[in-house]
C-alpha cells in the first residue's frame, strides 16, 4: 500500500531531563475550570459539567520557541494551564482509577484568538477558529510521574515581560485531575498520547507583538514563549 502523498510526520512533545519524546495523539481542553476565570468569561463558576473542546495534535509547540502572531485576530490571548499526559488505554474510567492512566504532567499555554472565540461564542458557533488554529498549544517537557508524583497541589503562574498576570494554585481546579479523566472517558476512549489542558485561572489577557510569557508551574519549572511578528 502507498499514499498519494507522503503523511506528515507524528507530533511530539519534550520530555523532561530525556532525549525521548511523547508523541501526541490528541488534545483535549477543559472549559473555565476555575471558578475565578469562569466568572471573569461571564459564566456559572458552580460546579456544571465539564465541557471539552480540542486542538489538533500539530498545533503544539516546545518550550522556548518563537511563536508568531497569528493571522486574522487582533486580540490574541495567553491561558496557562497543567497538562495532563494519558499513558495508558482507556474508557469508562472510575475517577478512583484515573490516575492510574496518568503518564506524566506538564505546563501548558492555551494560546487563543479571543475575538475569533467570542465571535463563534454570540452566534453559537464552534470555537475551533479560536481555539484550535496553528501553534496554538505551547506544552513544554512532560514530566514522568515517576519523577513528580501526582499533583495535587502547587502554584501556578504566568508573567508577561515580567510582570504577573495569572497567579493560583492548581488545587482550586473546579473540576480535578481524576474528575477529568473519568468524565472524557466516558465519552471517548482515551489512549496512550492524548493530552489533557485542565484550564486556566482568572487573568487572561492579550500579547502583542515583542512580548515574553512564562508560565510556571510548581514541581515542573517554568516555560518562555516570545512572541514575534506578525506572520
Amino acid at each position: 500500500m502507498g499514499y498519494v502523498f507522503e503523511p506528515p510526520g507524528q507530533a511530539t512533545v519534550e520530555v523532561f531531563d530525556s532525549e525521548d519524546r511523547f508523541p501526541v495523539r490528541r488534545i483535549f481542553c477543559v472549559g473555565r475550570n476555575y471558578a475565578a476565570h469562569a466568572r471573569e468569561m461571564g459564566a456559572d463558576p458552580n460546579r456544571e459539567p465539564p465541557f471539552f473542546f480540542t486542538k489538533p495534535a500539530d498545533a503544539v509547540v516546545d518550550n522556548n520557541v518563537s511563536i508568531p502572531y497569528p493571522p486574522q485576530t487582533k486580540n490574541l490571548h495567553y491561558e496557562a494551564e497543567l497538562v495532563v499526559a494519558i499513558g495508558k488505554h482507556g474508557c469508562d474510567i472510575t475517577e478512583a482509577d484515573s490516575l492510574s492512566h496518568v503518564w506524566g504532567y506538564a505546563i501548558g499555554n492555551d494560546l487563543t484568538r479571543r475575538d475569533l472565540q467570542q465571535q463563534a461564542r454570540e452566534k453559537g458557533r464552534p470555537w475551533d477558529i479560536g481555539k484550535a488554529f496553528d501553534r496554538s498549544a505551547i506544552i513544554g517537557p512532560v514530566h514522568p510521574i515517576s519523577k513528580t508524583g501526582h499533583l495535587i497541589q502547587g502554584k501556578i503562574s504566568l508573567s508577561v515581560n515580567g510582570k504577573i498576570k495569572q497567579d493560583a494554585d492548581i488545587a482550586d481546579l473546579i473540576w480535578s485531575v481524576s474528575e477529568i479523566i473519568s468524565i472524557l472517558s466516558h465519552s471517548i476512549e482515551l489512549h496512550p498520547g492524548d493530552l489533557i489542558m485542565t484550564g486556566t485561572p482568572a487573568g487572561v489577557g492579550p500579547l502583542v507583538d515583542g512580548d515574553k510569557c512564562t508560565v510556571s508551574i510548581k514541581g515542573l519549572g517554568q516555560i518562555e514563549t516570545k512572541i514575534s511578528q506578525k506572520a
